[in-house]
C-alpha cells in the first residue's frame, strides 16, 4: 500500500476494528517458553496528550522491540513534574516533559537527562481570563489571583510576562493546581486568570468565552524534551534511540494526520475532538537531537528560576545533556 505499518494501525483504530493498546489474555505460567519472557521492562512515563499517547496507541515502540524480548510498561503522569519525580525515583526510564520539569529536577540532584526535543510551540500557553473580566492587561494581575501549575513550563513563562510589565510573582496571588483542578476554578471564578497551556487552553478557549492577556511569543519557547533515568540510558543507548526514533515517526504521522490523531486523543483527555484537534494545529512534532540552541535558551530559564528563588542552586543544563560529548560536539 505504499503506507507503514503504524499508519495502518491506526486507521483500524480510527474505524474501530482494533483495541487502543491490546493485550492478549495471559496464558499459565506453565504454558510460556522460557525464551517468550521478556528480558527488560521499559517503563515510560506520559501525559494525556502528546506524543507518547500516539506512540502508546500505535504501539509502533513495541513493534520495534518484540523481537528484543523487552516488554514497555505505559504510565500516566498528571503533570511533567510528577513524571521527572518519578524518573527520579527510579521507577519509570523514559518520558517527555516541558522546559521547566527538568530544570527543578537537576535543581535537585536527581539523576535525569535529556535525550531528545521537539520544537518550540509558543503559542501553546497563553494567561487567559474569562471575556466579562475586568482585567485588560497583565498590569491589573497586581493583588489578583493567578492559577499555575506546580513545575509546568507556564510557570518561567507567566514570571516572564510579569516582568515585561514591571510586575513580579509576589505582586500577584499565585495559586498552585493540577491542570484540570485549575481549568475548573478559572471557569467558576474562583481564580482571577489562568497561566494554561494546550490541549486545556484550547479547550477552555472552545468551551467558555476567553480572552488572551498574552501568550508565550517571545518569552519562552514551550518545547517538550525526551528525558531519561540517567542510568537507563547509560545502560541502554539503543533503547533510547528507538524510543526517540519511533517518536518522531509517530510525530510525523499525526503532523499530516491531525484530525485522526485529535480521534484518538480526545477521549484520554475528556475533551472535545475540536479542541484537542486546535491545540494540535498550534504544534508540528519534529523530534530532534539536543542542539546548542535549544540547551542555551535551558540555561537562560534555569538562570532565571534561580534569579527569582524557585530554585536554590545553580543549574547547568550541560551536565543533564546525553550523550554530553557528542552535544559538546555541536555546540562548538
Amino acid at each position: 500500500l505504499g503506507i507503514s505499518r503504524n499508519i495502518v494501525r491506526a486507521r483500524l483504530l480510527q474505524h474501530g476494528l482494533l483495541a487502543a493498546n491490546p493485550r492478549p489474555a495471559p496464558r499459565p505460567a506453565e504454558e510460556v517458553a522460557p525464551a517468550s519472557r521478556p528480558v527488560l521492562r521499559v517503563r515510560v512515563g506520559h501525559q494525556a496528550f502528546g506524543i507518547l499517547s500516539l506512540l502508546k496507541a500505535t504501539r509502533a515502540f513495541e513493534d520495534v522491540l518484540g523481537g528484543r524480548g523487552v516488554e514497555v510498561e505505559w504510565i500516566e503522569c498528571a503533570t511533567g513534574m510528577q513524571l521527572v519525580d518519578a524518573l527520579s525515583a527510579g521507577a519509570l526510564d523514559l518520558g517527555v516533559v516541558g522546559e521547566a520539569a527538568p530544570i527543578f529536577s537537576q535543581a535537585a540532584r536527581a539523576p535525569v537527562v535529556y535525550v531528545g526535543m521537539e520544537p518550540p510551540a509558543p503559542e501553546g500557553e497563553a494567561i487567559v481570563v474569562l471575556d466579562a473580566s475586568p482585567l485588560r492587561n497583565l498590569v491589573d494581575l497586581r493583588g489578583k489571583t493567578l492559577a499555575v501549575t506546580r513545575g509546568a513550563n507556564v510557570v518561567y513563562f507567566a514570571a516572564r510576562a510579569l516582568e515585561e510589565v514591571g510586575l513580579g510573582l509576589t505582586d500577584v496571588h499565585v495559586r498552585p493546581f493540577p491542570p484540570l483542578a485549575a481549568r475548573s476554578a478559572f471557569a467558576c471564578g474562583e481564580v482571577d486568570a489562568w497561566a494554561a497551556w494546550d490541549p486545556f487552553l484550547a479547550s477552555v478557549q472552545e468551551m467558555l468565552p476567553t480572552r488572551v492577556l498574552r501568550d508565550a511569543r517571545g518569552l519562552a519557547d514551550n518545547r517538550a524534551f525526551y528525558v531519561a533515568r540517567r542510568a537507563f540510558a547509560e545502560a541502554h543507548p539503543e533503547l533510547v534511540e528507538t524510543f526517540v526514533g519511533q517518536s518522531g515517526a509517530v510525530g510525523r504521522w499525526a503532523n499530516e494526520s491531525r484530525r485522526t490523531a485529535a480521534h484518538f486523543l480526545a477521549p484520554q483527555l475528556s475533551l472535545p475532538e475540536t479542541a484537542v484537534e486546535a491545540a494540535l494545529s498550534r504544534t508540528t512534532f519534529d523530534t530532534r537531537p539536543l542542539d546548542s540552541e535549544a540547551m542555551g535558551s535551558q540555561q537562560r530559564i534555569a538562570d532565571a528560576l534561580l534569579r527569582l528563588g524557585l530554585i536554590t542552586r545553580p543549574v547547568d543544563v550541560w551536565e543533564a545533556a546525553w550523550p554530553a560529548p557528542l552535544v559538546r560536539r555541536r555546540s562548538a
